[in-house]
């Protein structure tokens, strides 16, 4: 009895490894699909597409993706995206932190008030600001510059300050009164109590934000006019050339390297990801 359960117990066990890694490599297949014709020559990445092992291995798509255009060298379009995302990311997780730390931890006027207001900008759909965005950064000189796509982060993000302040909750008050009664004022408690605290959702804030502003192509193609601006997503779209020949295989090549930085980040640091929602879902 006990080994024709035990039986069926891995029997399941397999069948579910076995939909596990069927459902992981059709998630994979597209990755690896642009991996291996990355790896082969243009004119057999259409005509053998179905195969993911290159008839003959060529890396010369790599030598020619990272030439770039114009006389421009994908490295500056790496070090753009490079410091687009990293100031982002920086701006977001400090402005953040410290909005989600006046409402959890300061009582001010219309505090409800202002926290719904926060709140609501979360409906608000990308187009509805697009434009008056464009008037305001058009005004004040801001055009074919990095400054719109990285002032507005020092702003702080609706969702990040939601995510940190479900978090904060969780952390007794008592340790704010400890630090007040050993003379720190609110600044002080927040750096020195508070801040070191919210390892998880920082991080968590962090990693979605380095995602997000290094896949972004829509902004960078709004606000940058010139080549020598344009970001990884910008530069790879301008392989593509409807009017000519398109060099495909340079353009996946380039499209591996760009998620490069994405997998390390990914791998680094996931466990943060889990700990930063899963810890932020039960706090309140």
């Amino acid at each position: 009895m006990g080994t024709s359960v035990r039986t069926i117990r891995l029997f399941r066990r397999g069948i579910f490894h076995l939909a596990v890694t069927a459902f992981a490599l059709v998630m994979l297949y597209p990755m690896l699909w642009m991996l291996s014709s990355s790896l082969k020559d243009t004119t057999e990445i259409f005509v053998k597409s179905h195969q993911l092992i290159p008839s003959e291995w060529s890396f010369d798509n790599y030598v020619t993706g990272f030439k770039g255009f114009a006389g421009i060298s994908f490295s500056v379009f790496f070090k753009n995206s490079f410091i687009i995302t990293i100031l982002s990311v920086l701006g977001t997780v400090i402005s953040s932190a410290l909005v989600a730390y006046g409402f959890a931890r300061i009582r001010f006027k219309f505090a409800p008030f202002w926290f719904a207001c926060m709140m609501l900008t979360m409906m608000l759909p990308a187009e509805v600001l697009m434009i008056p965005q464009y008037i305001l950064f058009h005004k004040i000189g801001w055009i074919n510059t990095f400054l719109p796509l990285i002032v507005p982060s020092f702003f702080g993000g609706a969702f990040f300050i939601f995510l940190i302040i479900q978090f904060m909750r969780g952390i007794p008050r008592e340790l704010d009164e400890a630090a007040v009664i050993d003379g720190c004022g609110k600044y002080r408690t927040f750096a020195m109590v508070i801040l070191p605290l919210l390892t998880p959702p920082l991080i968590t804030t962090a990693i979605f934000k380095f995602y997000w502003t290094w896949d972004d192509f829509f902004s960078p193609l709004l606000y940058l006019n010139s080549p020598k601006l344009a970001t990884v997503s910008l530069a790879i779209k301008n392989f593509s050339d409807p009017t000519m020949k398109t060099d495909w295989g340079a353009m996946f090549a380039m499209s591996v390297l760009s998620i490069i930085p994405i997998v390390v980040v990914f791998f680094l640091f996931q466990r943060y990801i889990v700990d930063g929602i899963s810890t932020t879902g039960l706090k309140g």
